[in-house]
């Protein structure tokens, strides 16, 4: 790949798709806060080193902290022994003193995730969704045409619609203002459906996501344009500081209406730093227009510089079709995208799709009401079901698949498939607050009809896009056969697992997944140095050869064929692409790529992220997969040694010494370069070490990345690399 950018602004690049959920080392305190290398700007004195202390595996939990990758052995204190003796004895005493009930917004506070997912950045990311659905909502059921997000210089952000507005009049039940009511009531919204429901089709059903947000948020201020009048009112915490007030718009306003929600997080929910992303939020922006093609969304950010603020302005009119367009930008399409729309039993159907011809993985987007389902539901069965049955009809029927033996899989049909399918519905029925799977068994039947009439009359009508369809499906079923010995290899040799697994593997001695991590290491040399470093009980090497095989650009038969790949799968326990994935095969539920800080460890370690997210991405979603980070530097001043994990740590820490010291630097170009000390304590030691994991925040834009830095494409990769030249510092270049 021909990206000559240093592994710190090649992070840059793919900061795009992925979060980086930093994992810093914690050190022994008597406090029980704990510092980082991430969150420091002085690189710190080295620990003293100190031997392992043997003692037996049972004795750590049955978890590894997967926010802060932290040892089992950080946990084990006498202080904590003690605390937990005290809640047993106490919690023998168990009356009705012990039964506590929360009222208003309290459960919110008390227990934020189970309403916004986590307390780090997803769950703050998710408190702009919150509000933003709702401006939806109001664009879906016609009142809306515009809405505009603003990220402010601090960290508040505000969301305004032109919208009707909510409701300002005493809600009979409450005695309060409606807007009040919505504000403060969990469960109290006009999305319940019934014929007093506020909206026909919603993203919103329970009635508690504004709030949510202002239960979570320090301050929140609303402001309602309704019938020729104005109205505001600050809450702090769920609670209202001031009383709604509301004076008369001046007569050329009068007509104005819609609402304006800005709210400040609350820094003592959230266990990171109050700061929102503009490509994540702009990501999300991005979909939403894409799937409602009369609405204008603008995203602004505002800096303290004013050289660094931020605008976008997003409007499709050609909706979900543009949307497919723009994902396959890069890529070779067999033809032009076909989409449709249609409404049965109430019901709305919107899909576009389109097969590219150098694309061996297929990429299924599904929204309910607006809302991405990112573990599917009725709505996807439905589609996948009618595709596979529609095309093997079709195909026998032309006669393209000649052997009526020949039935055409799920997996054969959709390679190379990329498809956007959204659905309103009028009562959804989603898991959990998150929304993450529509179970209605209504849409199932809609949507497999309407994809079955479609598809045959568009491609009985254009036989030549028929043609080249079911050509790559039946390509893709002779590459499944070919692939087939090597394929029953694999689960073989799973099955004997002790004696299968890669020669080169050093395993730990611990059988427990859950307290087992591997390190993924570029040649012997590193490897040589991190198996004499490692701690053998529950830490694993695997050395690789080179750089492992792109999977962007081959196809299944030559995956498995690979060695290094097989390597892959059999050591670290994955299973045989397209089955589900199961967590409990896996023989590490700690993935860590470990690589050198320079073009060619980004080169590998970009590779591994795309064999991880085409052959298995749900170890993402498993929050499975690390990236270990190796310090740049070591700095020697007398007997003091310091590790410098960047430019500007070095910089820090040299400013800190006197103008007229002497001190030695030596810089690490490999990990083959350092003892199997240094190693241990900078990059191994699970409680110095720093770590960061890798999640998948939005599928679309990631599919976009991979096939760009990694697809056959050399035009658009190198487009990406021009486009991205004006992030980079000139003396980074790694030339």
């Amino acid at each position: 790949m021909a990206l000559l950018l240093k592994h710190r602004n090649f992070h840059r690049l793919l900061r795009v798709i992925m979060a980086f959920r930093s994992s810093p080392p914690p050190l022994p305190s008597s406090s029980s806060s704990f510092h980082s290398h991430a969150s420091s700007n002085l690189s710190r004195p080295l620990l003293p080193f100190k031997s392992r202390v043997s003692f037996p595996l049972r004795g750590f939990p049955n978890r590894f902290s997967v926010q802060n990758a932290v040892s089992p052995r950080a946990f084990m204190s006498s202080s904590t022994a003690t605390e937990s003796f005290q809640e047993n004895a106490s919690s023998k005493a168990y009356g009705s003193d012990q039964i506590q009930v929360l009222k208003g917004l309290e459960p919110v506070r008390k227990r934020p995730g189970m309403y916004i997912g986590s307390t780090g950045p997803r769950g703050l990311h998710h408190l702009v969704y919150e509000i933003l659905d709702n401006a939806i909502d109001e664009a879906q059921a016609g009142y809306a045409s515009k809405i505009d997000v603003v990220l402010y210089s601090d960290n508040s952000v505000s969301i305004t619609d032109n919208g009707r507005g909510i409701p300002t009049d005493l809600h009979p039940d409450t005695k309060k203002s409606a807007l009040e009511t919505v504000l403060t009531v969990l469960h109290a919204g006009g999305k319940f459906g019934g014929s007093n429901s506020g909206y026909s089709v919603s993203g919103g059903l329970h009635g508690v996501g504004l709030s949510v947000v202002n239960a979570l948020s320090e301050g929140l201020e609303v402001t309602v344009w309704r019938d020729g009048m104005e109205y505001k009112q600050r809450y702090s915490r769920g609670n209202p500081v001031t009383i709604l007030t509301g004076y008369s718009l001046p007569v050329e306003s009068r007509d104005r209406q819609g609402t304006c929600v800005r709210f400040w997080p609350d820094k003592e929910v959230f266990t990171t730093a109050i700061q929102f992303d503009y490509n994540t939020i702009g990501g999300r922006v991005r979909e939403l227009a894409f799937l409602n093609p009369k609405l204008t969304i603008t995203l602004k950010k505002e800096d303290n510089d004013p050289e660094k603020n931020q605008y976008d302005e997003y409007f499709y009119a050609g909706g979900l079709v543009e949307y497919v367009k723009w994902l396959n930008t890069d890529k070779k399409s067999l033809h032009d995208v076909v989409g449709f729309r249609k409404e049965i039993d109430g019901i709305a159907i919107d899909m576009a799709l389109q097969w590219c011809s150098d694309a061996y993985s297929d990429m299924i987007l599904g929204y309910a009401n607006s809302i991405r389902t990112i573990d599917g539901g009725t709505h996807i069965d439905g589609f996948k079901a009618s595709l596979t049955r529609t095309l093997n009809n079709l195909g026998k029927k032309s006669k393209i698949v000649k052997d009526k033996d020949i039935n055409l899989s799920g997996e054969h049909v959709r390679e190379g498939l990329t498809c956007i399918i959204s659905v309103k519905v009028p009562s959804p029925e989603f898991e959990g607050q998150t929304k993450t799977r529509l179970g209605n068994p209504e849409v199932r039947k809609v949507v497999d009809q309407s994809v079955q009439e479609y598809l045959t009359e568009y491609l009985e009508l254009h036989p030549d896009v028929l043609d080249s369809i079911l050509s790559k499906s039946l390509n893709a079923l002779k590459a499944a056969l070919a692939a087939k010995k090597a394929r029953e290899l694999v689960r073989q040799k799973s099955v004997l697992r002790t004696s299968s697994l890669p020669g080169k593997l050093a395993d730990c001695s611990s059988t427990n997944p859950e307290e087992s991590e591997i390190f993924i290491v570029e040649g012997d040399s590193a490897g040589g140095s991190a198996k004499q470093g490692r701690d053998r009980r529950f830490q694993a090497i695997l050395p690789l050869r080179g750089k492992i095989l792109n999977i962007e650009r081959k196809d299944e038969a030559a995956m498995y064929k690979n060695e290094e790949i097989q390597n892959l799968i059999l050591g670290l326990g994955l299973g045989v692409k397209g089955e589900d994935f199961k967590k409990d095969a896996l023989r590490y539920h700690k993935i860590i790529i470990l690589t050198d800080a320079d073009v060619d460890g980004a080169h590998i370690r970009t590779l591994l992220l795309t064999f991880f997210f085409r052959y298995q991405r749900a170890l993402f979603e498993e929050g499975c997969i690390y990236v270990g980070v190796p310090p740049l530097y070591k700095v020697e001043r007398g007997k003091q040694v310091y590790y410098c994990y960047d430019d500007e740590e070095l910089k820090n820490l040299q400013n800190s010494f006197p103008h007229n010291a002497s001190y030695n630097i030596q810089r690490f170009k490999g990990l083959g370069e350092m003892m199997p000390l240094q190693l241990w304590e900078t990059t191994l030691d699970p409680e110095r070490r720093l770590l960061k994991q890798l999640v998948v925040e939005d599928a679309a834009e990631a599919n976009i990345v991979f096939s760009s830095l990694m697809g056959a494409r050399v035009d658009v990769r190198k487009e990406l690399i021009q486009n991205a030249s004006r992030m980079v510092n000139i003396d980074q270049l790694d030339i």
